[in-house]
């Protein structure tokens, strides 16, 4: 796969293989499930999803929006926070790419800290680093492993796997594929031939960094992947 474009396919993959996992017939809440992509690596769960459902696609204009956003589909609408389930409702929860687009985070773990079962599965996605996207729905630019670490652990979790996305070269040169449609839309000018083969340069330079890279993941990465059990 190019240098910088494996994002969405590693985390889709990953979600894939981590969601197959999880025992047949258990009840699974997706967190802020918006389109519901992730729910078709659920069939063989009792599958309830929950969304705030104020995004439409067109957000406040600014930044990366995506035009459309069907929400029509959403078991329960409610802030992520505040979800009306009763203690220990669920044996999962997943929370998939989300995280950023809360004011208050570590509310929403909370919240998933009460619904779990003892011994229950959090299973958990989000950037370490991304652009404006979604907005005015977009309150952090994404979160380090510190983040799950500490925050998880006052919740009573234990993290059982944290696996990173990416690295800092994979993160550059998905970067550095935008400008071309960055320069259009907040410059009105296109990038020319020759700043075509500057670009291409510097991801096949990418390219070859990232084949040897030894750890550069601690720095910078798309983002983190994280399952965690309910101890408490």
């Amino acid at each position: 796969m190019a240098v910088g474009t494996s994002n969405e396919s590693e985390r889709k993959k990953w979600l894939d293989k981590t969601l197959g996992n999880v025992p047949e017939g258990l009840r699974l809440l997706d967190a802020g499930a918006g389109e519901l992509a992730n729910k078709k690596y659920c069939s063989h769960l009792i599958y309830v999803s929950q969304d705030f459902c104020q995004y439409e696609g067109a957000g406040d204009s600014k930044g990366l929006q995506t035009g459309s956003w069907d929400t029509q589909h959403i078991d329960i609408v409610c802030d992520i926070a505040n979800i009306p389930e009763n203690d220990k409702s669920f044996d999962v929860i997943l929370c998939s790419e989300v995280l950023e687009h809360l004011p208050s985070p570590a509310l929403a773990l909370q919240e998933f800290q009460r619904l779990l079962i003892k011994g229950g599965t959090l299973i958990l996605t989000a950037p370490f680093c991304s652009l404006t996207h979604f907005s005015p729905y977009h309150y952090s630019t994404g979160f380090n492993r510190y983040f799950y670490e500490y925050n998880l652990g006052k919740l009573g979790f234990e993290i059982i796997e944290t696996t990173t996305n990416g690295n800092y070269f994979e993160y550059l040169a998905q970067e550095i594929r935008r400008i071309p449609s960055i320069v259009e839309q907040y410059s009105e000018k296109r990038v020319s031939r020759i700043e075509r083969m500057v670009i291409n340069a510097l991801l096949k330079a990418l390219a070859r960094f990232s084949t040897f890279d030894k750890g550069s993941d601690e720095l910078l990465c798309f983002g983190y992947h994280i399952v965690a059990k309910k101890r408490l």
